[in-house]
């Protein structure tokens, strides 16, 4: 069972993450604008910061996942692998698909319960 402060801290998380996408997809130009240059380079630090977290050792383990009690999972572990499959394209995709953008869809909560005024 997770504690309490974790679950206001992921819930507080996710709401920053849900508003930024929505700034950045459904916000006007200035707004779009405004997520790239101040929060963008923010989240990229945070995952950084993470990843830096589960880069290998000298034995290409992962340092901080475990896979028992007593072992370390090797790299890349899920942290690495999660990261991978969601930034980084893959070269099966042709060339129209890569003029969309190169992320997977972000679930968000409905506008009306954030406040966000629909149009």
């Amino acid at each position: 069972m997770s504690s309490p402060i974790f679950g206001q801290l992921a819930t507080s998380l996710a709401d920053y993450l849900t508003d930024i996408t929505y700034r950045a997809q459904f916000g006007d130009e200035r707004a779009a604008a405004t997520v790239a240059k101040y929060e963008l380079p923010r989240v990229v630090e945070a995952l950084k910061a993470v990843l830096d977290e589960h880069s290998p050792d000298a034995n290409g383990r992962c340092p901080s996942c475990r896979t028992s009690r007593f072992g370390r999972a090797p790299a890349p572990c899920r942290a690495y692998l999660t990261a991978h499959l969601c930034l980084v394209v893959t070269e099966e995709e042709t060339l129209e698909e890569t003029t969309a953008p190169m992320r997977r869809q972000v679930a968000l909560t409905d506008p009306a319960f954030r406040g966000y005024a629909s149009g």
